[in-house]
């Protein structure tokens, strides 16, 4: 990683200043895993603080790798706090929990999911990891994924399933088996940004593919696409978000800031052209262009926030600086007002 690579780049101390640290500081000293139990949830945490607050002292330097390096351990060591709950009556609860567990039965009952909603209710943390910004937490019939930077808020999780998405809580806050699998996923199937994603373990089919590719444009928000996405050459599953405001810091994504900047445009624009198309599914291709807009390859039908045709294309050119004069489609103000998408 840059911040080790950066150490082993540092001088060995004041005596010797010619002499670097050496391979020492990035040869991995143990590769043995910790023990589970509460003593390694703490040690883990604790070590991920020592390393953050090493890396922050680098950052200090201004080494455009160290400070990147020491942003990302920032947020692991934060991560790690939350995600460990160390207190005694939390590992008590744990432990109940995988006694119930390893005595459950497959078939996904009303006792087991009473069972499944005292362990969440009691502190009782399901296996989870997190991988670059998506937090996967296993249930017994589902895998449930959470990618924080592409949620925008809709709150249909925490209203639809709250037994599942405990919102405002410290530590574990995605419980799976807290509601029946099937109700579950049509809560995830409601998520518009594509946020909350699911893989079934009990054989059951997977999300199906939309049977019509659909782009919403949401009043002084984001366009919400549901269809195969291709976004930028890779696939994107079936739901995502996109910002139209220009403002968003993850772009492509939706990330909020058009509240923050006060974004105004309609979501109930005039319809065009609306012939009905002969094909209504299939990828959809979406290809972001450089300071430009969203460049859209494939079947789409475009609404308005209350449902109604605006247009049918197959391929369109979509705003995304905020500013055309067109919305939702580009007519070339990205370049007069000196668009960045970077």
């Amino acid at each position: 990683m840059p911040l080790a690579e950066r150490a082993a780049r540092l001088p060995a101390g004041p005596s010797n200043p010619q002499c670097n640290a050496g391979l020492s500081f990035i040869t991995l000293r143990d590769s043995a895993a910790l023990p589970p139990g509460p003593a390694a949830r703490r040690v883990f945490v604790e070590r991920f603080a020592q390393l953050a607050e090493g890396a922050a002292a680098l950052r200090a330097g201004g080494d455009a790798r160290a400070v990147a390096a020491a942003d990302q351990l920032a947020s692991l060591a934060s991560r790690a706090q939350q995600g460990f709950d160390l207190t005694p009556a939390a590992a008590s609860a744990a432990a109940r929990a995988q006694g119930i567990a390893t005595g459950a039965a497959p078939e996904a009952t009303a006792g087991a999911a009473a069972g499944a909603e005292t362990a969440a209710a009691s502190g009782a943390a399901p296996a989870s990891t997190v991988s670059g910004g998506v937090e996967t937490v296993q249930g017994e019939r589902l895998e449930l994924a959470f990618e924080a930077r592409r949620c925008i808020h809709s709150r249909f999780c925490v209203t639809g399933a709250p037994k599942v998405f405990l919102a405002n809580v410290k530590g574990p806050w995605i419980h799976p088996d807290a509601m029946p699998v099937e109700r579950l996923v049509e809560v995830a199937h409601a998520c518009p940004s594509g946020a909350i994603r699911y893989r079934r373990k009990d054989g059951a089919p997977e999300e199906p593919v939309p049977p019509v590719n659909l782009a919403s444009v949401r009043e002084g928000g984001p366009y919400a696409f549901r269809a195969q996405l291709q976004i930028d050459g890779a696939a994107a599953g079936f739901r995502a978000t996109l910002c139209r405001c220009g403002a968003s810091k993850n772009k492509p994504y939706c990330d909020g800031s058009h509240h923050e900047i006060g974004f105004t445009a309609t979501g109930e624009p005039p319809s065009g052209k609306t012939d009905v198309l002969p094909v209504r599914d299939g990828v959809l291709a979406i290809d972001p262009q450089a300071n430009g807009p969203l460049r859209v390859r494939g079947n789409l039908e475009i609404m308005s926030g209350t449902g109604r045709v605006v247009a049918r294309v197959t391929s369109t050119y979509l705003c995304r600086c905020g500013g055309s004069a067109n919305k939702p489609f580009c007519d070339g103000t990205h370049a007069k007002i000196g668009f960045k998408s970077g």
